[in-house]
Protein backbone atom coordinates (compact mmCIF):
# COMPACT_ATOMS: atom_id res chain seq x y z
CA UNK A 1 0.00 0.00 0.00
CA UNK A 2 1.31 3.42 -0.93
CA UNK A 3 1.85 5.98 1.81
CA UNK A 4 0.39 9.45 1.37
CA UNK A 5 2.72 11.50 -0.78
CA UNK A 6 4.59 8.44 -2.13
CA UNK A 7 5.53 8.56 -5.81
CA UNK A 8 3.20 6.60 -8.08
CA UNK A 9 4.70 3.42 -9.50
CA UNK A 10 5.36 3.40 -13.24
CA UNK A 11 5.32 0.64 -15.81
CA UNK A 12 9.14 0.66 -15.73
CA UNK A 13 9.04 0.00 -11.97
CA UNK A 14 6.85 -3.04 -12.64
CA UNK A 15 9.17 -4.25 -15.38
CA UNK A 16 12.28 -3.97 -13.17
CA UNK A 17 10.63 -5.74 -10.24
CA UNK A 18 9.35 -8.56 -12.45
CA UNK A 19 12.64 -8.83 -14.34
CA UNK A 20 11.02 -8.35 -17.74
CA UNK A 21 10.85 -5.69 -20.43
CA UNK A 22 8.43 -2.77 -20.48
CA UNK A 23 6.93 -4.19 -23.68
CA UNK A 24 6.14 -7.47 -21.97
CA UNK A 25 4.36 -5.66 -19.11
CA UNK A 26 2.24 -3.91 -21.75
CA UNK A 27 1.35 -7.27 -23.27
CA UNK A 28 0.24 -8.56 -19.87
CA UNK A 29 -1.91 -5.47 -19.34
CA UNK A 30 -3.54 -6.16 -22.73
CA UNK A 31 -4.19 -9.81 -21.76
CA UNK A 32 -2.10 -10.93 -24.73
CA UNK A 33 -1.83 -14.71 -25.21
CA UNK A 34 1.79 -14.25 -26.31
CA UNK A 35 3.07 -14.14 -22.69
CA UNK A 36 4.05 -17.32 -20.85
CA UNK A 37 2.24 -18.20 -17.64
CA UNK A 38 5.48 -17.87 -15.66
CA UNK A 39 6.21 -14.32 -16.81
CA UNK A 40 2.53 -13.30 -16.59
CA UNK A 41 2.51 -14.38 -12.93
CA UNK A 42 5.72 -12.42 -12.23
CA UNK A 43 4.22 -9.28 -13.73
CA UNK A 44 0.94 -9.69 -11.84
CA UNK A 45 2.82 -10.12 -8.57
CA UNK A 46 4.90 -7.00 -9.28
CA UNK A 47 1.75 -5.01 -10.07
CA UNK A 48 0.19 -6.11 -6.78
CA UNK A 49 3.33 -5.41 -4.74
CA UNK A 50 3.73 -1.92 -6.20
CA UNK A 51 -0.02 -1.15 -6.22
CA UNK A 52 0.47 -0.14 -9.83
CA UNK A 53 -2.42 1.45 -11.72
CA UNK A 54 -2.02 1.87 -15.50
CA UNK A 55 -2.17 5.46 -16.71
CA UNK A 56 -4.97 5.95 -19.23
CA UNK A 57 -3.26 9.08 -20.52
CA UNK A 58 0.01 7.25 -21.09
CA UNK A 59 -1.68 4.36 -22.82
CA UNK A 60 -3.61 6.79 -25.02
CA UNK A 61 -0.39 8.55 -26.05
CA UNK A 62 1.26 5.24 -26.85
CA UNK A 63 -1.64 3.69 -28.76
CA UNK A 64 -3.55 6.71 -30.05
CA UNK A 65 -6.67 5.29 -28.37
CA UNK A 66 -8.31 6.15 -25.04
CA UNK A 67 -10.55 3.04 -25.00
CA UNK A 68 -13.52 5.30 -24.20
CA UNK A 69 -16.77 6.08 -26.01
CA UNK A 70 -18.60 9.32 -25.32
CA UNK A 71 -22.39 9.14 -25.05
CA UNK A 72 -24.30 12.43 -25.32
CA UNK A 73 -27.81 12.27 -23.85
CA UNK A 74 -30.40 15.01 -24.28
CA UNK A 75 -32.03 14.30 -20.91
CA UNK A 76 -30.40 12.20 -18.19
CA UNK A 77 -33.73 12.10 -16.34
CA UNK A 78 -35.47 10.26 -19.17
CA UNK A 79 -35.80 6.56 -18.25
CA UNK A 80 -35.82 5.67 -21.97
CA UNK A 81 -32.03 5.81 -21.90
CA UNK A 82 -31.63 2.98 -19.36
CA UNK A 83 -32.24 0.18 -21.85
CA UNK A 84 -30.26 1.98 -24.53
CA UNK A 85 -27.21 2.25 -22.28
CA UNK A 86 -27.53 -1.40 -21.28
CA UNK A 87 -27.50 -2.38 -24.94
CA UNK A 88 -24.45 -0.22 -25.67
CA UNK A 89 -22.60 -1.54 -22.63
CA UNK A 90 -23.26 -5.18 -23.49
CA UNK A 91 -21.22 -4.77 -26.69
CA UNK A 92 -18.63 -2.15 -25.69
CA UNK A 93 -17.62 -3.99 -22.50
CA UNK A 94 -16.66 -7.04 -24.55
CA UNK A 95 -14.10 -4.83 -26.33
CA UNK A 96 -12.89 -3.36 -23.00
CA UNK A 97 -14.31 0.06 -23.90
CA UNK A 98 -15.77 2.34 -21.25
CA UNK A 99 -18.61 4.82 -21.68
CA UNK A 100 -18.37 8.47 -20.63
CA UNK A 101 -21.83 10.02 -20.30
CA UNK A 102 -22.67 13.66 -20.84
CA UNK A 103 -25.82 15.77 -20.82
CA UNK A 104 -25.07 19.16 -22.50
CA UNK A 105 -27.24 20.95 -19.95
CA UNK A 106 -24.73 20.01 -17.26
CA UNK A 107 -21.44 19.50 -19.09
CA UNK A 108 -21.33 22.14 -21.84
CA UNK A 109 -19.97 25.61 -21.12
CA UNK A 110 -21.87 28.59 -22.62
CA UNK A 111 -21.23 28.65 -26.34
CA UNK A 112 -19.82 25.11 -26.41
CA UNK A 113 -20.93 22.40 -28.78
CA UNK A 114 -22.82 19.57 -27.02
CA UNK A 115 -19.79 17.33 -27.61
CA UNK A 116 -16.99 19.77 -26.69
CA UNK A 117 -16.07 18.13 -23.39
CA UNK A 118 -16.03 14.62 -24.86
CA UNK A 119 -13.87 15.82 -27.74
CA UNK A 120 -11.41 17.26 -25.21
CA UNK A 121 -11.28 13.83 -23.55
CA UNK A 122 -10.22 12.39 -26.94
CA UNK A 123 -12.87 9.67 -26.94
CA UNK A 124 -12.50 7.00 -29.61
CA UNK A 125 -16.12 7.31 -30.69
CA UNK A 126 -19.37 9.16 -30.05
CA UNK A 127 -22.97 8.09 -29.57
CA UNK A 128 -25.46 10.95 -29.79
CA UNK A 129 -28.78 9.96 -28.24
CA UNK A 130 -31.98 11.96 -28.50
CA UNK A 131 -32.78 15.38 -29.89
CA UNK A 132 -29.37 17.07 -29.71
CA UNK A 133 -29.44 20.00 -32.10
CA UNK A 134 -26.54 19.88 -34.61
CA UNK A 135 -24.42 23.00 -35.05
CA UNK A 136 -21.23 23.95 -36.89
CA UNK A 137 -18.93 22.73 -34.12
CA UNK A 138 -20.84 19.49 -33.76
CA UNK A 139 -20.48 18.85 -37.50
CA UNK A 140 -16.75 19.55 -37.28
CA UNK A 141 -16.13 17.34 -34.24
CA UNK A 142 -18.16 14.42 -35.58
CA UNK A 143 -16.33 14.72 -38.87
CA UNK A 144 -13.15 13.57 -37.13
CA UNK A 145 -14.60 11.27 -34.42
CA UNK A 146 -16.55 8.14 -35.46
CA UNK A 147 -20.18 8.86 -34.57
CA UNK A 148 -23.51 7.05 -34.36
CA UNK A 149 -26.80 8.87 -33.79
CA UNK A 150 -29.61 6.99 -32.03
CA UNK A 151 -33.25 7.69 -31.30
CA UNK A 152 -34.00 10.23 -34.06
CA UNK A 153 -34.79 9.92 -37.76
CA UNK A 154 -33.70 13.33 -39.03
CA UNK A 155 -30.20 14.48 -38.17
CA UNK A 156 -27.91 16.69 -40.25
CA UNK A 157 -24.58 14.89 -39.81
CA UNK A 158 -23.12 13.79 -43.12
CA UNK A 159 -20.63 11.28 -41.69
CA UNK A 160 -22.63 9.66 -38.88
CA UNK A 161 -24.47 6.36 -38.82
CA UNK A 162 -28.09 6.30 -37.64
CA UNK A 163 -29.92 3.69 -35.56
CA UNK A 164 -33.48 4.11 -34.31
CA UNK A 165 -36.84 2.43 -33.97
CA UNK A 166 -39.55 2.98 -36.58
CA UNK A 167 -41.58 5.71 -34.83
CA UNK A 168 -44.20 5.74 -37.57
CA UNK A 169 -44.88 2.03 -37.29
CA UNK A 170 -44.96 2.20 -33.49
CA UNK A 171 -47.46 5.06 -33.42
CA UNK A 172 -49.69 3.37 -35.97
CA UNK A 173 -49.67 0.16 -33.93
CA UNK A 174 -50.79 2.13 -30.86
CA UNK A 175 -53.62 3.92 -32.67
CA UNK A 176 -54.84 0.81 -34.47
CA UNK A 177 -54.82 -1.10 -31.17
CA UNK A 178 -57.20 1.51 -29.76
CA UNK A 179 -59.37 1.51 -32.88
CA UNK A 180 -59.51 -2.27 -32.71
CA UNK A 181 -60.92 -1.96 -29.20
CA UNK A 182 -63.76 0.18 -30.55
CA UNK A 183 -62.38 3.62 -29.73
CA UNK A 184 -62.97 6.42 -32.21
CA UNK A 185 -62.48 9.60 -30.20
CA UNK A 186 -58.72 9.21 -29.73
CA UNK A 187 -56.52 12.18 -28.78
CA UNK A 188 -52.73 12.45 -29.06
CA UNK A 189 -50.42 14.17 -26.57
CA UNK A 190 -47.46 15.25 -28.69
CA UNK A 191 -43.91 16.31 -27.81
CA UNK A 192 -41.66 19.07 -29.24
CA UNK A 193 -39.15 16.58 -30.67
CA UNK A 194 -38.45 14.95 -34.01
CA UNK A 195 -39.79 11.62 -32.80
CA UNK A 196 -42.87 13.32 -31.34
CA UNK A 197 -43.61 14.89 -34.73
CA UNK A 198 -43.16 11.57 -36.55
CA UNK A 199 -45.56 9.89 -34.14
CA UNK A 200 -48.05 12.75 -34.57
CA UNK A 201 -48.00 12.32 -38.35
CA UNK A 202 -48.54 8.57 -38.03
CA UNK A 203 -51.42 9.18 -35.58
CA UNK A 204 -53.10 11.57 -38.03
CA UNK A 205 -52.57 9.22 -40.97
CA UNK A 206 -54.03 6.26 -39.08
CA UNK A 207 -57.07 8.26 -37.99
CA UNK A 208 -57.68 9.49 -41.55
CA UNK A 209 -57.22 6.01 -43.00
CA UNK A 210 -59.95 4.73 -40.65
CA UNK A 211 -62.35 7.55 -41.47
CA UNK A 212 -61.84 9.30 -38.13
CA UNK A 213 -60.52 12.67 -39.31
CA UNK A 214 -63.15 14.58 -37.31
CA UNK A 215 -61.90 13.04 -34.07
CA UNK A 216 -58.27 14.12 -34.51
CA UNK A 217 -56.95 16.16 -31.57
CA UNK A 218 -53.24 16.83 -31.07
CA UNK A 219 -52.39 18.48 -27.76
CA UNK A 220 -48.88 20.02 -27.37
CA UNK A 221 -46.80 19.31 -24.27
CA UNK A 222 -43.30 19.90 -22.94
CA UNK A 223 -42.65 16.16 -22.38
CA UNK A 224 -42.93 16.34 -18.58
CA UNK A 225 -45.35 14.47 -16.36
CA UNK A 226 -46.86 17.81 -15.32
CA UNK A 227 -47.49 18.81 -18.95
CA UNK A 228 -49.13 15.42 -19.53
CA UNK A 229 -51.35 16.10 -16.54
CA UNK A 230 -52.26 19.55 -17.86
CA UNK A 231 -52.90 18.27 -21.38
CA UNK A 232 -55.24 15.56 -20.13
CA UNK A 233 -57.00 18.05 -17.87
CA UNK A 234 -57.57 20.36 -20.86
CA UNK A 235 -59.16 17.49 -22.79
CA UNK A 236 -61.49 16.71 -19.89
CA UNK A 237 -62.38 20.39 -19.41
CA UNK A 238 -63.10 20.80 -23.14
CA UNK A 239 -66.52 19.22 -22.67
CA UNK A 240 -65.63 16.27 -24.89
CA UNK A 241 -63.47 13.83 -23.02
CA UNK A 242 -61.89 11.35 -25.44
CA UNK A 243 -62.43 7.66 -24.87
CA UNK A 244 -58.74 7.00 -25.48
CA UNK A 245 -55.43 8.90 -25.39
CA UNK A 246 -52.14 8.06 -27.07
CA UNK A 247 -49.13 9.85 -25.52
CA UNK A 248 -45.80 10.54 -27.21
CA UNK A 249 -43.95 8.96 -24.28
CA UNK A 250 -44.62 7.13 -21.03
CA UNK A 251 -43.87 10.17 -18.89
CA UNK A 252 -46.75 12.07 -20.52
CA UNK A 253 -48.99 9.04 -20.14
CA UNK A 254 -48.28 8.92 -16.40
CA UNK A 255 -49.33 12.56 -16.12
CA UNK A 256 -52.52 11.84 -18.07
CA UNK A 257 -53.23 8.87 -15.80
CA UNK A 258 -52.96 11.10 -12.72
CA UNK A 259 -55.26 13.71 -14.25
CA UNK A 260 -57.89 11.12 -15.06
CA UNK A 261 -57.68 9.76 -11.54
CA UNK A 262 -58.09 13.23 -10.03
CA UNK A 263 -61.18 13.79 -12.20
CA UNK A 264 -62.76 10.49 -11.19
CA UNK A 265 -62.27 8.90 -14.61
CA UNK A 266 -61.45 5.20 -14.35
CA UNK A 267 -58.70 3.70 -16.52
CA UNK A 268 -59.35 1.60 -18.56
CA UNK A 269 -63.11 1.30 -17.95
CA UNK A 270 -63.80 4.90 -19.02
CA UNK A 271 -60.53 5.90 -20.65
CA UNK A 272 -57.90 3.82 -22.43
CA UNK A 273 -54.33 5.08 -22.36
CA UNK A 274 -51.23 4.17 -24.40
CA UNK A 275 -47.69 5.47 -23.90
CA UNK A 276 -44.45 5.12 -25.83
CA UNK A 277 -40.97 3.95 -24.73
CA UNK A 278 -41.80 0.95 -22.50
CA UNK A 279 -39.78 2.46 -19.67
CA UNK A 280 -39.15 0.23 -16.67
CA UNK A 281 -41.74 2.22 -14.68
CA UNK A 282 -44.51 1.33 -17.12
CA UNK A 283 -44.35 -2.32 -16.10
CA UNK A 284 -44.93 -1.63 -12.40
CA UNK A 285 -48.14 -3.43 -11.41
CA UNK A 286 -49.84 -0.34 -10.02
CA UNK A 287 -49.37 1.45 -13.37
CA UNK A 288 -49.37 -1.46 -15.87
CA UNK A 289 -49.22 0.93 -18.81
CA UNK A 290 -49.93 -0.25 -22.35
CA UNK A 291 -47.06 1.19 -24.35
CA UNK A 292 -44.91 0.88 -27.45
CA UNK A 293 -41.53 -0.73 -26.88
CA UNK A 294 -38.97 1.07 -29.12
CA UNK A 295 -36.56 -1.86 -28.56
CA UNK A 296 -34.03 0.51 -26.99
CA UNK A 297 -31.77 -2.35 -25.86
CA UNK A 298 -31.57 -3.63 -29.43
CA UNK A 299 -30.98 -0.08 -30.70
CA UNK A 300 -28.06 0.19 -28.26
CA UNK A 301 -26.56 -3.11 -29.40
CA UNK A 302 -26.79 -2.19 -33.08
CA UNK A 303 -25.42 1.30 -32.45
CA UNK A 304 -22.41 -0.14 -30.62
CA UNK A 305 -21.77 -2.61 -33.44
CA UNK A 306 -21.85 0.12 -36.09
CA UNK A 307 -19.63 2.36 -33.98
CA UNK A 308 -16.97 -0.34 -33.53
CA UNK A 309 -16.96 -0.91 -37.28
CA UNK A 310 -16.61 2.83 -37.94
CA UNK A 311 -13.79 3.18 -35.40
CA UNK A 312 -11.88 0.48 -37.28
CA UNK A 313 -12.75 1.92 -40.69
CA UNK A 314 -13.70 5.63 -40.49
CA UNK A 315 -14.09 5.90 -44.29
CA UNK A 316 -17.24 3.76 -44.32
CA UNK A 317 -20.23 5.37 -46.04
CA UNK A 318 -22.98 6.44 -43.59
CA UNK A 319 -25.36 3.62 -42.72
CA UNK A 320 -28.79 3.50 -41.12
CA UNK A 321 -30.79 0.86 -39.27
CA UNK A 322 -34.52 1.17 -38.60
CA UNK A 323 -35.66 -1.40 -36.04
CA UNK A 324 -39.33 -2.46 -35.71
CA UNK A 325 -40.96 -1.53 -32.37
CA UNK A 326 -43.37 -3.75 -30.41
CA UNK A 327 -46.73 -2.94 -28.84
CA UNK A 328 -46.87 -4.09 -25.19
CA UNK A 329 -50.49 -4.48 -24.10
CA UNK A 330 -51.02 -4.13 -20.35
CA UNK A 331 -53.78 -2.88 -18.09
CA UNK A 332 -54.54 0.66 -19.29
CA UNK A 333 -56.42 -0.27 -22.48
CA UNK A 334 -59.75 -2.04 -22.82
CA UNK A 335 -62.70 -2.36 -25.17
CA UNK A 336 -64.83 0.79 -25.34
CA UNK A 337 -67.93 -0.24 -23.34
CA UNK A 338 -70.25 2.12 -25.21
CA UNK A 339 -69.43 0.69 -28.61
CA UNK A 340 -72.47 0.26 -30.84
CA UNK A 341 -71.74 -2.70 -33.09
CA UNK A 342 -74.13 -1.37 -35.73
CA UNK A 343 -72.54 2.06 -35.88
CA UNK A 344 -68.82 1.67 -35.34
CA UNK A 345 -67.92 5.11 -36.65
CA UNK A 346 -70.31 6.92 -34.32
CA UNK A 347 -70.03 5.53 -30.78
CA UNK A 348 -72.69 6.89 -28.39
CA UNK A 349 -71.51 9.51 -25.97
Amino acid sequence: MKHQGAQRATIMDVARRAGVSRALVSLVLQNSPKVSDHKRLAVREAIAALDYTPSNAARALASGRTRTVGVVLDDLANPWFVQLLDGLQSVLAQQHLRMVLGDPRYTARPGDSPVSLLAELRVDGLVIAGDIQPDQDLNRVTGSIPTVVVGVREFGLATADLVTNDDGAGARAAVEHLIGLGHRDIAYLTAPTGSGSLRAKSYRDAMVDHGLRRYIRVVPTTMTEQSGYEAMTSLIDSGRTPTAVFAANDILAFGALSAADDQGITVPAQLSLVGYDNTYVSGIRHLSLTTVDPVSHDVGIRAAELLLERIEKPSLAPRSALLPPRLIVRGTTARWPGLDQQSLKHPPR
